[in-house]
Order: C-alpha cells, then sequence, then structure tokens
C-alpha cells in the first residue's frame, strides 16, 4: 500500500509520520523545497512533542519520503490524503485555493485508480464539487473516489490524538471506498463512524463549534462570578462533576485562539449565511470571545492608568502550551495592544518567541526565562499556561518585578498564594487580591537590585 500526504504543515505531517510508524510507505509532498529538504534531513518545521523523534525513526527505516516533486508524489499512490490548510478569506469564509491547487496538480498528474481522501476542513459540499471536478477531468476508465475523513488533531498532543482518538470520522458516498479507508486505519484499534461525505464534513465544524462555545459559556460565568463574588474554579468544578456537562473546556480564561476554533466557528457561520439559516448561538460564541481577549488589557488599564512608559511583561505568546503557533493568540491582541499604548515591554514563552521575533523584531525585549522576563516591569500579564510558568515561584514575582501587579489570564496560582507573597493579583472569575503593604503600592514601588 502507498499513501501520499499532500500538504507538511501540522495535520499533513503529524498524518504522515504516524502512518509510517504502524507500517505503511509514506510519501508526503509539499510545494515548498526548502522545508522538503529540511524534513529529509530528519528536521521537523514544527514544534510538536515527540514529532521530530519519530520522523527520524521512520526516514531512517525507509518508510517515510519527503518530495517536492510532484510526479513522484503521485506515480504509485493508492490513496492521496489531502491535508492542506483552508485559511480564512477576510470575510471570515474558508479559503479552499489551496485545496483546489492541490487537486489540479492531481488531476494533471494521476496515472492510476486512487482514492482522495480529504483530511483539510472544508465547507460542507466541497467533498462532493471535487469529485464532480475529478470525474470530468480524469482519463476515461479510471476509477477516483473522494472520500472525507476530517482531522481531530490539538496542537501539542497530535501523536497522542492520532494513536488515541475518540473517533475516525469516514464519509463516503461509495461503501466500498469508505471500507477500504476505514480499514487503513485498523492498526490503531480506534473506533470508526462511516456517515455520508456532508455529514462528515459538518462533524467536525460542529464539533469544534460546541468546544468553543463551552469556552465561552464558562467565560460568561467567570464574568458574572466577578459580579457576584462566586469563585469560577468552585463553579466550574461543581458543573464539570455532572456527567451530562464533563469538566473538560470549562477552565475559564481569557478566550480560545490557534489555527482551528476561529477560523472553524467563522467559515461555519459564513456557511449558515449561506443558507440563510440564523445560527445565534454561534454568533454570540463568537462575539463573547473576541470580547474576552480584551478583559486583561481594559482592567489593566483601569486599574494602572496610562500605560505609556510602563514596563510590561508578557509570558506567554503561544495559543496555548506545548505549541509554538502564535495563531489567534490572545497574547499577540495583547502585545500590539501594549505597544500601541507606549509601554515597554519584554515577552517569554519557552517555544513561540522566534515567530513573535519576526513579527515584532527589536520592538520587544526576548527574555530567556521567567525572571527576565518581569525583572523591573510594572505589571506582568500571563497568556499561556506554560509549566515554566505555572510552576514559577510567586514570591519571585515581588523581588524582580518593581511593582508586583499580576493580571492572570490562565488562573495559574492559588490565591492564597499570591496573597501570602504580597502581590496585587488580578485573574479571571476569581476575587482580586490586592498588595496590603505600604511598600507594595503602586505609587511606592520598591525596584529590585541585581
Amino acid at each position: 500500500m502507498e499513501i501520499t500526504v499532500v500538504g507538511t504543515g501540522y495535520v499533513g505531517l503529524v498524518t504522515g509520520v504516524c502512518f509510517a510508524e504502524v507500517g505503511y510507505n509514506v510519501t508526503c509532498f509539499d510545494i515548498d523545497e526548502k522545508k522538503i529538504r529540511s524534513l529529509s534531513g530528519g528536521q521537523c518545521p514544527i514544534y510538536e512533542p515527540g514529532l521530530e523523534s519519530m520522523l527520524q525513526k521512520n526516514l531512517e527505516a525507509g518508510r517515510l519520503h519527503f518530495t517536492a516533486d510532484v510526479q513522484t508524489a503521485y506515480k504509485n499512490a493508492d490513496y492521496i490524503f489531502v491535508a492542506v490548510g483552508t485559511p480564512e478569506n477576510e470575510d471570515g469564509s474558508a479559503n479552499l485555493e489551496y485545496l483546489e491547487a492541490a487537486i489540479a496538480d492531481i488531476r494533471a498528474h494521476l496515472v492510476q485508480e486512487a482514492i482522495i481522501v480529504i483530511k483539510s476542513t472544508v465547507p460542507v459540499g466541497t467533498n462532493q464539487r471535487i469529485a464532480g471536478l475529478l470525474k470530468k477531468q480524469i482519463p476515461k476508465g479510471l476509477k477516483v473516489d473522494v472520500v472525507s475523513n476530517p482531522e481531530f488533531l490539538r496542537e501539542g498532543s497530535g501523536i497522542l490524538d492520532t494513536f488515541h482518538a475518540d473517533r475516525i470520522v469516514i464519509g463516503a458516498g461509495d461503501r466500498e471506498s469508505g471500507g477500504k479507508v476505514a480499514r487503513i486505519y485498523e492498526p490503531f484499534g480506534l473506533p470508526v463512524l462511516q456517515t455520508d461525505v456532508r455529514s462528515a464534513e459538518l462533524i467536525k465544524y460542529a464539533s469544534n463549534a460546541f468546544l468553543a462555545t463551552k469556552i465561552s459559556f464558562i467565560n460568561e460565568v467567570a464574568n458574572l462570578c466577578e459580579h457576584t463574588g462566586a469563585n469560577i474554579e468552585d463553579v466550574a468544578k461543581g458543573m464539570g462533576m455532572d456527567q451530562r456537562i464533563g469538566s473538560q473546556f470549562l477552565k475559564a480564561g481569557i478566550g480560545y485562539g490557534g489555527s482551528c476554533f476561529p477560523k472553524d466557528t467563522k467559515a461555519l457561520e459564513k456557511l449558515t449565511q449561506y443558507y440563510q439559516y440564523d445560527f445565534k448561538i454561534l454568533r454570540s460564541v463568537i462575539e463573547v470571545n473576541s470580547r474576552q481577549k480584551q478583559q486583561l488589557f481594559v482592567k489593566a488599564k483601569e486599574m494602572l492608568g496610562p500605560l505609556k512608559g510602563k514596563r510590561a511583561a508578557v509570558l506567554g505568546t503561544a495559543f496555548k502550551p506545548h505549541t509554538d503557533d502564535i495563531r489567534e493568540a490572545p497574547a499577540m491582541e495583547l502585545i500590539a495592544q501594549l505597544l500601541g499604548e507606549g509601554a515597554d515591554m519584554s515577552v517569554y514563552d519557552p517555544a513561540a518567541m522566534k515567530k513573535v521575533e519576526e513579527i515584532y523584531g527589536s520592538r520587544l525585549y526576548y527574555a530567556e526565562n521567567v525572571d527576565a522576563a518581569v525583572k523591573g516591569a510594572d505589571v506582568t500579564f500571563i497568556m499561556t499556561e506554560w509549566p515554566q510558568i505555572t510552576g514559577y515561584d510567586v514570591k519571585r514575582f515581588k523581588l524582580f518585578m518593581r511593582r508586583p501587579v499580576i493580571f492572570d489570564g490562565r488562573n495559574c496560582y492559588d490565591l492564597q498564594m499570591a496573597e501570602k507573597a504580597g502581590l496585587t493579583y488580578i485573574s479571571v472569575g476569581r476575587k482580586p487580591v490586592s498588595a496590603n503593604h505600604q511598600e507594595d503600592s503602586l505609587e511606592s514601588g520598591t525596584v529590585v537590585q541585581d
């Protein structure tokens, strides 16, 4: 069995490497020749725990290959998994430019029967349209079927999610083709749900939209907690103990980001407009998340006044820990706002700082650790719950900062611990902690010496 994976972004690369790991002969194709050279040399271009070592292992075993040559990619392929990006257009709809280019290449170079498996996240009806195009333009007598196989990988745990997925969704108009794709996943021993193509496409969007809904809902409850004096952590725990609700995605914070939830919720909303259906809940989810991302900045301005000339530290720039992805990250929005206010800024992230530097260059100070980031700061914002940040000794904030004022968007620290450390500590959906001692006040912050 020969498998070709089109696209070596996050989904394509994880998929290709994991298929090789279970024994398949896999060729990963990408038009980016520099990336292909790097991958062929065993270097992983993305931050994903365990991926580079698995990539190198399968390269050495001869099961994994990388190419930028389109003829090589499709020459012997029995299955072609298309995993190219579908970023959002300016109006929020899914941009299918890369998918359409990949299909055009397949039409032009496919010389044997194959099953085209679309892993890219696409609007309902896309697979059917692609199948129609292929049937019109491939050589007569050549059987080519299109099957939908949406991915459900979480950045930072892609390998785990591949081998321990809750389900494999396969949507096919031809039952035989769907069964063949299902058999590819037999070595993983996972539950397989076979549906029609349109249902498979919608399962992906509906799943991400529902998870985004849980996040926005608990954030709204957290905001209510701040008005009523309730504690969001207790409220969320009590809710999550109900098996009908479950505890996952009930952690209050500063909103979702990344490459999936923002893009997919907006694309789904655009799809509802196409069908002239008013999906009120979905629209509210997007609006709530957009507002939630502003919360820490608004609170900081209310407490500190003008931020011009103040030193601000931002801890965590990736949208979540264990990834270097800064797309739609709340931290990136905050950084832009703070720079716009004229703040002097330092940032720290264990994995994503190179990407931040590509955007902001010398406008920021890039710290090697938390100590260096918060040294001399008037205010610190916690934006990503990396272990290096959640495990930080909170007493060191007072030791290194000029003024120990912390705005925590991830609720990393215990309130009593923050109070004992003498911090002014503002989190999400919990009681604010104010420094009581005169030397800790905003008016008389002490500059810490080396």
